[in-house]
């Protein structure tokens, strides 16, 4: 299933993937990767959404989803996640 990616556990690419979140030209203030889980053969990020009082999606919520995507596009073809 695993034929072209490294075994890697979840807190050291956790690590890594807040690397790239802090580097990023549109990292937000408070913007962290917290769990990542494997779904098939895709890596799937979560961590805070910014949502607003009521619950609802903020500005940023927008934000998040679109680097959460991105971590699981540039780390999916790299890795998945040790047994």
């Amino acid at each position: 299933m695993h034929l072209h990616t490294a075994a890697i556990n979840p807190g050291a690419l956790l690590i890594e993937a807040n690397k790239v979140i802090r580097q990023h030209e549109h990292y937000l203030s408070g913007m962290k990767a917290t769990e990542v889980e494997q779904k098939g053969n895709v890596l799937v990020f979560r961590g805070e959404f910014f949502l607003d009082e009521q619950g609802l999606p903020t500005g940023k919520t927008t934000a998040v989803f679109n680097m959460f995507k991105l971590l699981a596009t540039l780390f999916s073809d790299k890795y998945h996640l040790e047994i």
